[in-house]
């Protein structure tokens, strides 16, 4: 186990060194482009590779997928095979808390719930990896008061994810979720707005050719993005941090980051 944590390491960090290469290089080929389109100088500092950069644009897929991210590896196969998701609590978790994890089980089709208990989390992530869960969950308080929902597949609405860091976090939230079936009637819905994500749940039903009933089944809770961390949840104090929340900066309230400004 130890080695194959150090060998995955050792690739994450290979992988994050060529995305930085990539990247850098791509930059420099859309600031010539951009010159020589508006008929304008080409900037000082490319001007020596000015003529490599041009003619490596002319291979360039204006169709193609873009340079591959390594923080994207994890759902490269999303859609190939549904997530498999485990859901647990707190340590000493209340009623009330026991029963929103019974109740957030039925929110993502497929969810297993587990005890806590005693568990430290470092055995829950390995017990975790050796059965193949893609996801796990950790509910640490909640509002509302539970009901019983539907557990088929969900269609998806997500709306104002439209900045670089909001398309990762779309991503993170899409890919807890198996592709629907076209007659699927339950809708879920992450929409945000100022940062602030409003989960919603309902399930329709069609009345006649052209109304439909709409009705909420909860859950209902806002979510806030606090951190992206590049590692498992047992690896606080090695991982990588990708993005954090400040919130205590001069221009923390003024900003958003989840949509582009």
């Amino acid at each position: 186990m130890l080695r194959r944590e150090a060998r995955l390491r050792r690739e994450y960090l290979y992988r994050k060194a060529r995305e930085e290469a990539q990247r850098a290089a791509q930059e420099k080929k859309e600031k010539v482009r951009r010159a020589l389109e508006e008929n304008r100088l080409i900037p000082t500092e490319l001007r020596r590779e000015a003529l490599a950069l041009q003619g490596s644009l002319e291979f360039d897929d204006a169709g193609g997928e873009g340079v591959t991210s390594h923080v994207d590896d994890e759902y490269r196969w999303a859609g190939v095979e549904d997530p498999k998701v485990m859901i647990t609590t707190s340590r000493d978790p209340s009623s009330r808390l026991k029963m929103f994890a019974k109740e957030l089980k039925l929110v993502f089709p497929g969810a297993q719930r587990m005890n806590r208990g005693r568990h430290e989390v470092g055995a829950l992530v390995r017990a975790c990896k050796a059965n193949g869960v893609t996801d796990l969950l950790v509910v640490h308080e909640h509002r509302g008061t539970p009901g019983t929902v539907s557990e088929a597949k969900p269609h998806l609405i997500i709306h104002g994810f439209s900045s670089r860091l909001g398309k990762r976090v779309s991503d993170i939230l899409r890919y807890l979720f198996p592709v629907p079936k076209d007659d699927s009637h339950r809708v879920i819905t992450f929409a945000n707005q100022d940062d602030y994500i409003s989960f919603r749940h309902h399930v329709y039903r069609k009345t006649n050719h052209r109304n439909v009933e709409l009705t909420e089944v909860g859950p209902r809770f806002e979510l806030k993005l606090y951190m992206i961390r590049l590692g498992t949840l047992e690896q606080e104090a090695t991982a990588d941090v990708e993005w954090r929340w400040h919130p205590y900066t001069n221009t923390a309230r003024k900003r958003v980051f989840l949509s582009a400004s």
